[in-house]
């Protein structure tokens, strides 16, 4: 007896992984249009020592070095369709002075300016949060 192919079952299989790649684009292009990427992000700085705040602009993908923090703000975002958005930056902080080698960023990740306390940045010195983004 002779074993024959389900070629149903093959041509089934085909289509369903057409159909969730087709899913998966469609899912990624309307959650690029559901946010606004801009070119500049505003931050203040807290010194905790002289109790003094400073308010820098930082253009996106360029390094800001601020007293003895290396500031790297990779992304910045409005949200599109809020009515108060929600304003969103992907940021890595770097202490210069630092002698762990082992630590590369004091900070790295998302931070949100309506609740910075979700990702804090936690520095024995500085605090830093997240203002504003625009183009």
């Amino acid at each position: 007896m002779q074993l024959k192919k389900n070629t149903i079952l093959g041509k089934a299989k085909k289509v369903t992984f057409i159909l969730f790649i087709f899913k998966l684009l469609s899912l990624n292009a309307y959650s690029d249009s559901a946010k606004i990427n801009e070119k500049y992000a505003e931050l203040n700085i807290l010194d905790k020592v002289s109790s003094k705040t400073s308010s820098v602009t930082i253009k996106i993908g360029k390094e800001l070095i601020f007293q003895n923090l290396l500031i790297n703000v990779l992304k910045c975002q409005n949200s599109k369709f809020d009515d108060d958005p929600e304003i969103t930056a992907y940021m890595q902080v770097k202490d210069l002075k630092s002698t762990n080698n082992d630590k590369v960023y004091i900070f790295n990740g998302w931070t949100f300016a309506s609740s910075p306390s979700i990702r804090p940045f936690d520095h024995p010195v500085y605090d830093i949060w997240l203002k504003k983004c625009y183009s």
